[in-house]
């Protein structure tokens, strides 16, 4: 057995920063993170887990057991600015571009961030990648103030709490973070690519199922077959392991799907479990017939 060490060259480890921000708006008709932005600006997120009290029973005079509470989590995020989604999540309706009504409904959305790790040798040694889900933001001051002569840009600041999404085989969860200096470098690029998109796709936020499963080599990527459409009555869903197709939000198994003069159909695909999509994590195709 080797003798405990302190502070050896290479050890002295710490975490820093904050960048790379995306938020992800929950698509309701498929309870899926299936469309990212980029979150500029952003300056502090501070996570605030709670709960996870202790509740002690006593029996035969003495300490029994101790119980502990229910976790949550929740916390603040801070930004000079947000991305235009955003607002659905602020409780802002858009009828047009510029124009904002408060006081509505607020959307869930997930989010991902990075911050830095360093240690006495290296201070770019990688990174941890933060990923949210179920979040709501709560309504937040923002306090305008005049211009003096010590401007400062007004930091806005939003307090968020969540409802955790499933895990199979484990609690449910807000929060997963991968250490880019303990994980496989082929996994991570493809967390990275779906995150933050690629060339020829769009960024979403994957299940947990599906980001543990990248790391754990137990997820098998697909390239999706999109539907085709004869420009006229027929719609084709291709038959593809892995992949269920959904017309107008109903499963769909492979074969045609007939249009009649002026109908309209909306086909969508979602990954099954132990797959993922080298493509965003859901597509959908609008087609229509016009005679």
């Amino acid at each position: 057995m080797a003798v405990l060490a302190w502070d050896t060259a290479g050890t002295m480890r710490y975490e820093t920063g904050v960048d790379q921000g995306v938020l992800y708006i929950l698509n309701t008709g498929n309870g899926l993170y299936d469309t990212g932005y980029a979150w500029n600006g952003l300056t502090t997120v501070t996570e605030t887990p709670a709960g996870a009290g202790h509740n002690p029973q006593y029996a035969d005079n003495i300490k029994y057991l101790d119980i502990l509470s229910a976790e949550t989590f929740g916390g603040t995020i801070q930004a000079f600015t947000a991305p235009d989604a955003f607002a659905a999540c602020d409780g802002l309706y858009v009828p047009e571009a510029g124009v904002a009504v408060g006081q509505q409904s607020r959307a869930t959305f997930g989010m991902s961030y990075r911050t830095r790790v360093g240690n006495d040798s290296n201070a770019a040694a990688g990174y941890k990648y933060h990923l949210l889900y179920g979040l709501t933001a709560s309504p937040s001051q923002k306090a305008y103030a005049t211009v003096n002569d010590s401007p400062a840009a007004i930091d806005f600041s939003w307090d968020i709490a969540s409802i955790p999404a499933g895990v199979s085989g484990h609690s449910p969860t807000s929060l997963i973070v991968i250490d880019s200096t303990q994980v496989g470098s082929s996994a991570l690029t493809n967390l990275l690519n779906d995150l933050y998109g690629t060339a020829g796709t769009s960024p979403f936020l994957p299940s947990p199922d599906t980001v543990l499963g990248l790391f754990a080599g137990s997820v098998t990527m697909v390239t999706l077959t999109a539907p085709t459409f004869d420009g006229a009555h027929t719609i084709t869903i291709p038959s593809q392991t892995g992949v269920t197709y959904y017309v107008d939000g109903v499963v769909h198994a492979a074969g045609s799907q007939l249009l009649t003069t002026g109908q309209k159909k909306v086909v969508s695909a979602t990954a099954n479990a132990g797959f993922a999509f080298n493509t965003p994590v859901v597509t959908s195709w609008l087609f229509s017939f016009v005679s």
